[in-house]
């Protein structure tokens, strides 16, 4: 694949420099899955790194903090509930502890991980969601709605669920004649797109069940294709021409006649697997089977999508997992970071955009989508969207415990679902000693106990005391932020100096 390089274009990512950890900080002796099934095997986010391997006689996946490094021992306690090998993992983007886990037992699991990981194997999922009569192989959460699921399997069926309370709240079987090969949610919830074995590029409306787009033959090619919603509402794919050279192409969804741009890549039969940065309008390609990670800037402007470089090592990548954005380092400038899977080791491999400064970059760290939901599960499937709630990254991000009660509050049939001794499992550090109870409007509150204040003076004093202590932080930041703008405009006054300007 040829890029022109003739005029140089101004980007704060054209050098984004990509690599890999050193050999002590990456996992060791982890048995990847050997499953032929074209995911990435592997999920992360800023508390978990989720990743699929070989088990016997049923299916499990790993779950280690992300802080752990070195040699995995082979008795490390695993997630083991499916009686089938698991084909896809995802972590909840509105709790760091939630993960749902998709199977060749027809089945999708919710499970629960206590803070700091698991100390004995999990078997009890916190909900066993039943509806798909083939292998499932691809999960999407919701973007902005609480405990909205998608998931797809090899039965040519879509299902949208509601975790919290067990229920499958629509199911699309008459949409796609053929396999599933991709699932991608748009920016605001309203649509996805899928890509599938008889190559057409689909935008759907699940509420309604209905295809709102089409485009026959995206690709040309057989080998399977992958789509991904772009934030502007534009959708990049990737795929195979007839000669099975694999392509890049952009698609404009109020549209999709022709494509914005079709780039032809190199010749190889590995599937690349698309993964989108929407704060930095970046996507990143691995391919299964190839030894490279190539990186592209997505901009408004003619070509549309402009190759940035690509990262290159000696072994080739089973799998890949893509770090939620609040899981990076802001203080190293790292944009992105992934976890590449070998045959028996766990690879991260950070990308950084090199400045001399120690201060917040806030160009390379806009607002990112934070863990609250914009939206209730009963109010997207009512028919309201809406965009994720945003976070500032200022100062690094610092992961909250576990959000569980929360998260599937005033979701009692939940409870009912797990084993009668241990309905959930219970998180690391919780409210466990006293009995909780789902509070309608926010986390888990400690039922009254005998003896105890129970009127509202203890209330009303705990909610002074939540407000004193926004105040403070919210009188701390605004310093933060004022001192560094003071800063940088002395660091910039300074660099005039130095060059002569003043």
């Amino acid at each position: 694949m040829s890029f022109r390089r003739g005029v140089v274009r101004q980007s704060k990512f054209r050098h984004v420099f990509a690599q890999a950890w050193k050999p002590e900080q990456c996992l060791d002796d982890v048995r990847v899955t050997r499953v032929t099934w074209e995911g990435p095997l592997c999920a992360a986010n800023p508390k978990f790194i989720a990743i699929i391997v070989e088990a016997g006689g049923g299916g499990s996946f790993l779950v280690l903090p992300l802080s752990k490094s070195g040699r995995i021992d082979q008795n490390t306690p695993a997630v083991c509930g499916h009686s089938a090998p698991v084909l896809d993992v995802q972590w909840c983007p509105h709790d760091d502890n939630l993960i749902a886990s998709a199977s060749e037992d027809c089945t999708v699991k919710v499970w629960h991980i206590p803070d700091g990981g698991l100390s004995s194997a999990m078997t009890e999922a916190a909900v066993t969601l039943e509806g798909h009569s083939k292998r499932v192989g691809i999960l999407a959460w919701h973007p902005s709605a609480l405990n909205i699921l998608l998931s797809a399997g090899c039965d040519n069926v879509l299902c949208v669920w509601d975790v919290g309370t067990g229920e499958q709240v629509y199911r699309l079987a008459d949409v796609h004649m053929d396999l599933i090969y991709s699932v991608s949610w748009n920016r605001e919830g309203s649509a996805v797109c899928t890509t599938s074995k008889d190559k057409a590029l689909r935008v759907i409306d699940p509420r309604r069940s209905t295809v709102l787009k089409v485009r026959e033959k995206a690709h040309e090619g057989t080998r399977p294709m992958r789509a991904v919603f772009l934030s502007d509402g534009k959708i990049l794919t990737t795929g195979f021409s007839r000669m099975s050279e694999r392509q890049l192409a952009l698609w404009d969804t109020a549209d999709l006649s022709e494509p914005m741009i079709m780039q032809e890549m190199d010749t190889s039969n590995g599937v690349l697997l698309p993964f989108y940065d929407p704060d930095t309008s970046m996507v990143y390609l691995c391919g299964k089977g190839d030894c490279t990670i190539r990186y592209f800037e997505v901009t408004e402007e003619p070509p549309y999508v402009h190759f940035l470089n690509l990262y290159s090592s000696k072994e080739p990548q089973r799998g890949a997992g893509f770090l939620s954005k609040r899981g990076v380092d802001v203080n190293k400038c790292e944009i992105a970071r992934f976890y590449k899977l070998h045959e028996r080791k766990v690879e991260p491999i950070s990308m950084t955009v090199p400045r001399k400064s120690d201060l917040f970059q806030g160009d390379l760290y806009p607002d990112t989508a934070g863990l609250e939901p914009a939206l209730l599960a009963e109010d997207w499937i009512a028919g309201q969207d809406a965009p994720p709630l945003l976070v500032s990254l200022s100062g690094g991000y610092s992961t909250p415990s576990s959000k569980q009660q929360e998260v599937l509050r005033s979701r009692t049939k939940l409870l009912s679902q797990g084993s009668p001794e241990s309905p959930m499992q219970s998180p690391v550090g919780s409210c466990s000693a006293v009995p909780l109870e789902m509070d309608a409007e926010g986390p888990c509150v400690a039922s009254p106990t005998p003896g105890s204040v129970t009127d509202g003076e203890q209330v009303r004093r705990e909610e002074e005391r939540l407000c004193d202590v926004l105040k403070e932080v919210q009188a701390l930041r605004a310093l933060v932020l004022s001192q560094g703008q003071r800063i940088e405009q002395l660091e910039q006054q300074l660099a005039r100096f130095e060059e002569g300007e003043v």
